[in-house]
């Protein structure tokens, strides 16, 4: 979806490749943002280590100065995460270093060594996996997600925060849960490609097509006032219904009135959803959605 509608506001951006590559643009971006999360996350628990150097050099250190705790720095599996060979060349790649903040970081973590969750952290010595797992997930959701100038930062260093913030956050949640299952050189799997280069392929070489069964539903409609969003999204419904055998009518009719709501206009919702259905209908009865290959007109 966003790939068809970026094109279309771009000139000489209409052919399969150039469309291939601003579609494997959102993929690299998606995984650039989760490289960020896991880096900032890391240098938070990390800043332990520079905290205890910092205070352990002053003039006149106290007890205190000379005492900081640094287990969050040694956190057992972020170590397994930073120690994955995959994350270490996607570092190198994304370079997240060069657009982080120093000082959010250390007010991040100022704030983090002040609550009660990191004290009751810290007074263990032994490290219980539940507890590491515990302390990343307070840190993430707590002293990040919930930090207006985190959020601010976040989403002025990624375009793409408000749309694939929800997924990546679960993404690195999963890694923290499971950090060997976590692969930072694949974060969208195979067959989601290949699916997403597949539909984005069928919208282009088959839109006149889509269009031409669309444009009868619209009654007194004039197409050219019809959100350019919406028109995209049942252009993508109705490939779907014809060229994708595996998805079931229902899931794509709900699929699509959920992007309507949340990215169109407060109207686009049910007026996907009626679209769609009345083409659903027609196509059952005239029995094209047994039709189980994409052939290029």
């Amino acid at each position: 979806m966003q790939t068809l509608y970026t094109a279309s506001t771009l000139e000489n951006n209409n052919s399969v490749g150039e469309q291939q590559k601003i579609l494997q643009n959102h993929f690299t971006q998606t995984k650039n943002l989760l490289v960020y999360l896991t880096y900032f996350l890391s240098e938070v628990a990390k800043y332990a280590e520079k905290d205890s150097r910092i205070r352990a050099s002053r003039h006149l250190p106290s007890f205190d100065d000379l005492h900081v705790n640094t287990k969050i720095a040694g956190n057992a599996i972020l170590s397994r995460i930073l120690d994955d060979p995959a994350y270490k060349k996607a570092v190198s790649e994304v370079k997240p270093a060069g657009f982080s903040d120093a000082e959010l970081i250390k007010k991040i973590y100022l704030n983090l060594v002040a609550t009660e969750e990191y004290k009751k952290y810290i007074a263990g010595s032994e490290r219980i996996a539940q507890e590491e797992k515990d302390i990343l997930e307070f840190i993430l959701e707590k002293m990040m997600l919930e930090n207006e100038a985190f959020l601010s930062h976040i989403d002025e260093t990624f375009s793409n925060w408000n749309d694939d913030g929800e997924m990546v956050i679960q993404l690195l949640d999963s890694c923290t849960k499971k950090p060997g299952h976590c692969n930072f050189s694949e974060i969208i799997s195979p067959d989601k490609k290949e699916f997403a280069s597949q539909l984005l392929k069928t919208v282009i070489e088959k839109g006149e097509h889509l269009q031409s069964l669309i444009i009868p539903k619209l009654k007194n409609w004039d197409p050219e006032r019809i959100a350019q969003l919406d028109m995209i999204l049942m252009k993508m419904g109705v490939a779907e219904f014809l060229y994708f055998e595996t998805i079931p009518p229902k899931v794509t009719i709900n699929e699509y009135i959920d992007l309507a709501k949340e990215y169109s206009t407060p109207q686009s919702g049910q007026f996907v959803n009626g679209i769609l259905d009345s083409i659903h209908k027609d196509l059952v009865q005239q029995g094209k959605m047994l039709k189980t290959e994409f052939k290029k007109a």
